[in-house]
């Protein structure tokens, strides 16, 4: 090899050096891809429901449980029952082909306990639930699977969504998860009450390979959805002419159609709103500002008190007043009206087309009735906070100035 070759082969593994080193780099400075699509590998099995204060010995006796359930299907059943039938004629006839059937029959049954508990391993599941739900609307909760396993696929997953204090009645059912990969799922269910829906975690089961047994495991995950009552199409009566100071409103200066004060006109005003009348008595144009237009808050008052002696005519009457009270109160929301929505035992929420009516809905979801013997130390106890609040808010200094002084709902 001359000089000239060796020169040229220097320079050629230099520049190789360099484009390795400009990689090196670049790889350095890349961002990391974000594993916000990739969910935890394992999750925590589902605690029985149990009181706060649980005993040692069922402490003891959870982490004694076997981390998989098995339950024979049907076809199992029978299974099991020929099976012990050729185990039983074997023992009596000392057949070497009924011992040769029984050790097939019994490896089938290993099989399928090693290839069901590979399918359900490291399989993490999360829900995905609605912004909103409503009465007697169905609505969609999605359910996504993923598997971390590297190489080996899970088959026949079935994932159950639990719920605290109702039966598990929605189900989903995935045919095969690819490995390092995740597959999402829907159920559709309707509410039927309104009120707080909580979720407690899954139940992931699997027949894989013969579906003669099924293997479940429970992992906790919890997630609350409010349902929001329902709410009918209701008729409001024509608005009155004119416009009305109250509510919540300040006067100040708007588009309304009477005078809020007078001022210099300055470059960018309307001239439509010149003043002529004080305009023609200075050198100066002089323009008129207007008021601005309120109208009064709509106020609803539900009555959510539960007179002694009621029986369960008060539920469902109760039911009915806060479906006519939401109903209204989005029927006022939708005309552009502000609604306050009270009950009787001073609990309030304000709505308007800015906020829209999720803060109503959701406050007359979880509203409930209080019984009568329990007011006087429910009104104590909010007294109190309301003192207490009240206490620890630093007041106005002296320099605060106030603009404006707010009006209260009729």
């Amino acid at each position: 090899m001359g000089a000239e070759d060796r020169e040229r082969g220097s320079l050629s593994g230099s520049s190789r050096g360099a484009d390795r080193a400009d990689a090196a780099v670049r790889s350095a400075v890349r961002p990391s891809r974000p594993r916000r699509d990739r969910p935890p590998l394992e999750q925590r099995p589902l605690r029985p429901q149990r009181g706060q204060d649980a005993s040692s010995w069922a402490k003891v006796l959870f982490a004694l449980r076997p981390p998989r359930k098995l339950k024979f299907t049907r076809e199992g059943k029978y299974y099991l029952g020929i099976t012990l039938g050729v185990g039983f004629a074997a023992i009596n006839t000392g057949n070497n082909l009924l011992y040769l059937l029984l050790g097939m029959l019994l490896s089938l049954i290993v099989v399928s306990g090693v290839m069901s508990d590979l399918s359900l391993r490291h399989l993490t599941v999360t829900r995905r639930l609605p912004a909103r739900a409503q009465v007697g609307r169905a609505h969609l909760v999605e359910i996504e699977v993923y598997n971390h396993k590297k190489r080996v696929p899970s088959y026949a997953i079935e994932v159950e969504d639990l719920r605290a204090g109702q039966p598990a009645d929605k189900r989903c059912f995935f045919l095969k998860i690819s490995p390092a990969s995740a597959q999402v799922a829907a159920y559709r269910r309707t509410p039927a009450k309104r009120g707080r829906d909580r979720h407690t975690g899954f139940r992931i089961a699997t027949r894989f390979p013969f579906g003669l047994f099924e293997k479940s495991r429970e992992v906790e995950a919890e997630g609350d959805l409010i349902i929001y009552p329902a709410v009918d199409p209701v008729r409001l009566p024509v608005e009155e002419a004119g416009r009305r100071e109250g509510g919540a409103s300040l006067s100040g200066r708007g588009g309304g159609d009477e005078t809020f004060g007078l001022r210099p006109m300055r470059d960018g005003d309307d001239p439509r709103d010149i003043y002529w009348k004080k305009s023609t008595m200075r050198d100066q144009l002089v323009l008129r500002e207007r008021t601005r237009e309120t109208r009064p808050d709509v106020q609803i008052v539900v009555d959510t008190v539960r007179p002694t002696g009621e029986g369960d005519g008060f539920a469902q009457a109760f039911e009915r007043r806060i479906r006519e009270a939401a109903s209204r109160a989005v029927a006022h929301i939708k005309r552009g009206d502000a609604v306050v929505v009270a009950t009787t035992l001073g609990e309030r929420v304000r709505g308007d087309r800015n906020l829209g009516s999720d803060g109503i809905l959701r406050f007359l979801a979880l509203l409930d009735a209080v019984d009568e013997a329990r007011v006087s130390e429910l009104s104590a106890e909010r007294a109190a906070r309301t003192s207490l609040r009240q206490a620890s808010s630093p007041g106005p200094t002296s320099g605060e100035r106030r603009t404006g002084t707010p009006r209260t709902a009729p």
